[in-house]
């Protein structure tokens, strides 16, 4: 065969692998057997081992896995991944549906959608070519997972219309697939997943994507964020458009013309729930019209126009056989159900929260007591009730110990609160606890450093402070256990890169009471650098938005501590950023640039700067970068190849500039 005569075979091959793969996991209509589908899969990846060069970048053999990755890198979604606020029954439902009308103005239709128990992921292409897969992370940020996701055979890897486009969609583990799964690991005397969500995450969170390819993972679509060059009127049309381009969607998804509709569609599902070959954790209800989404916005955490509908937790009986006691970083002694092990909503659960001692009372639990328990929210496992018709008489009081049970410190009550606390600052267990909440995602976010490894540094007295986390040195970590050259390595990497996070990240990690992440921005973006935030009394602090009375004495108090200086001053002595990165707050001094307060997109490919740089530098000077064109948009920044938001804004009459203007006042702006 000549060159072009193998180029056409191939080309062939993975034309007709690939319908046949989408005929059989996203139509589920197989054409041909698996015999013929895999002597011809055999016979491409021949070619393709004899021609490298001609392999196409849609070929089905790239569903095997390739290479092992060193680690995830980091990626930034231009359209935040948002969660969703819940509905947890038809009142919760009505008010939502009264809340868009009111917002409105009219009655709404709904597109209405099971919930599927999985990952959230958003697939990117370009001109039909899957480019990049990334998690959700925090909904800001997550982490690029291309690799494992061409492993799952309903994602297409090349689209039936070349579009430039951006979905979302929930990867999961069918309930087969997880069967099989604990069966292999069980014979294999590996521990067992415990869902099948735990198992499609731990799947697609591999730095190896051949353990991904043999997951058996599937997906389904649930929406599109971006789209180049063609504009949709409705949720409903805009998933018909993604199975024409040959995505897998779920089929049962629905269209209601008002909330009466949504009502029944979620009772319907409550009872059949358990039918599905895949786990399903409620009902995901959407505004249909996309115009009528647009109209109702976001709020900081969620869309105003969507809602989740969560099932009614599953209730099991089970035996409280010990009450055991944990002590967090801010020093409340929390008490715990130590339980007989029991199956809830998919899960074995051996520990449920019981908040406070105030709890345990006014439930009247006793050690040995049959309990009622569920999972709020099909996530906590929480006792819900005694079930005293049980009782033999043998059942021991619980009383709640007068001594710290870390370092044995006078527990006590501040008033006004019902938790025990130890106020004792040397406390082993809030060290421990507070330096997990350090590492964490929201706060320093440190790869590698998680509870298990944290424990392991601390009692090996590696870590006391949180400081002392700059100061690790490799052949001291290589000597403890599971901990090989590879970890160590990316572990240490890990920690160095967090010394470039932005202020807000250190504020939060510092675990200030009643500083939470948003507090944390705000405190960052008004002071800009910890100096001025230690200096700030508590009139300054209580003059900022959202710093009440409460928090303002908290921040002041823990600044007025010489040890939280001198970890500060050390903290920067091992090169830890203490400033503020992100977009600065326009003072009544300054003088107003031109971006200040409106409402700006940003379209097309640029060529000097990418569109992540040009949001950055345009919120740095007051704007507000949204992802779709509106009437309250002000300015249209149109790079090359602008698509359909190009001809909205010019519909609308809205300002247009390219990229050459927006440089220009980008430097007189500074």
């Amino acid at each position: 065969m000549t060159v072009k005569d193998v180029q056409h075979e191939i080309n062939r091959l993975t034309d007709v692998l690939n319908d046949y793969a989408y005929h059989y996991y996203v139509l589920d209509q197989p054409k041909v057997s698996d015999a013929e589908y895999d002597q011809l899969l055999n016979e491409l990846k021949r070619l393709e081992e004899e021609h490298p060069e001609l392999k196409r970048d849609d070929s089905p053999s790239e569903r095997v896995g390739g290479q092992p990755l060193e680690h995830f890198v980091k990626v930034q979604h231009d359209i935040p991944m948002l969660s969703l606020s819940n509905a947890f029954n038809e009142n919760d439902l009505r008010d939502f549906d009264r809340r868009a009308k009111q917002n409105l103005g009219h009655e709404p239709s709904y597109s209405c959608e099971l919930k599927i128990d999985g990952l959230a992921v958003t697939l990117k292409y370009d001109k039909g070519r899957f480019v990049l897969g990334a998690t959700r992370g925090d909904g800001t940020t997550g982490e690029d997972i291309t690799n494992n996701l061409k492993t799952i055979p309903s994602i297409p890897l090349r689209l039936k219309e070349d579009v430039t486009i951006e979905v979302r969609g929930e990867a999961f583990m069918p309930k087969r697939s997880f069967i099989r799964l604990n069966e292999a690991r069980e014979e294999n005397g590996e521990a067992l997943f415990a869902n099948p969500r735990n198992a499609a995450a731990g799947s697609l969170r591999q730095l190896n994507p051949k353990i991904a390819a043999k997951r058996n993972l599937d997906i389904f679509i649930y929406s599109v964020s971006q789209l180049e060059g063609k504009e949709m009127a409705s949720h409903h049309e805009s998933l018909e458009f993604v199975k024409q381009l040959g995505f897998k969607t779920n089929d049962q998804h629905k269209y209601c013309r008002n909330i009466e509709e949504v009502i029944a569609y979620c009772e319907d599902w409550l009872g059949k729930r358990a039918d599905l070959p895949y786990e399903i954790d409620g009902i995901v209800i959407k505004v249909d019209a996309l115009k009528d989404q647009e109209a109702l916005g976001f709020t900081a955490k969620s869309p105003r126009w969507a809602t989740a509908y969560k099932f009614p937790a599953e209730e099991v009986v089970t035996t409280l056989v010990d009450i055991e006691l944990s002590v967090g970083r801010t020093g409340v002694v929390t008490p715990t159900a130590i339980l007989e092990p029991v199956s809830v909503a998919g899960t074995t659960v051996k520990r449920a929260s019981l908040h406070n001692e105030d709890l345990i009372r006014e439930k009247d639990i006793k050690l040995g007591d049959k309990v009622t328990i569920k999972k709020a929210g099909d996530i906590i496992p929480e006792v819900v009730n005694v079930l005293t018709s049980h009782r033999t008489g043998n059942e021991l009081d619980f009383n709640m110990p007068k001594e710290c049970p870390e370092c044995h410190s006078e527990l006590i009550r501040i008033e006004g609160e019902v938790a025990l606390r130890c106020v004792n600052p040397k406390c082993p267990a809030q060290i421990r606890e507070g330096l997990i909440h350090f590492v964490s995602r929201n706060a320093m976010n440190i790869d590698g450093l998680g509870e298990k490894v944290i424990t392991q540094l601390f009692d090996h007295d590696l870590v006391t402070d949180v400081a002392d986390l700059y100061k690790l040195h490799r052949e001291e970590l290589l000597k403890l256990e599971r901990m090989g050259e590879k970890s160590v390595d990316n572990l240490l990497k890990a920690i160095e890169t967090s010394k470039e996070n932005s202020l807000e990240k250190l504020l939060f990690g510092l675990g200030i009471r009643y500083v939470g992440s948003k507090a944390a921005k705000t405190l960052a973006q008004h002071f800009e650098t910890i100096e001025k935030l230690q200096g700030a009394n508590r009139e300054e602090l209580e003059a900022i938005d959202e710093i009440g009375e409460k928090m303002a004495d908290s921040i002041a108090s823990y600044f007025e501590m010489p040890e939280v200086n001198a970890l500060i001053e050390e903290l920067q002595g091992q090169g830890v950023n203490t400033d503020y990165k992100g977009p600065r707050l326009q003072t009544e001094n300054e003088s107003t640039s031109f971006f200040s307060g409106k409402t700006i997109v940003l379209t097309g490919s640029m060529e000097q700067m990418t569109r992540d740089d040009a949001k950055v530098e345009i919120e740095a000077r007051g704007g507000n970068v949204t992802g779709s064109v509106s009437k309250k948009t002000d300015l249209l920044i149109a790079g090359d190849k602008a698509g359909s938001k190009l001809t909205k804004a010019q519909d609308l009459n809205i300002e247009i500039w390219n990229e050459e203007r927006l440089l220009q006042e980008l430097q007189n702006n500074d």
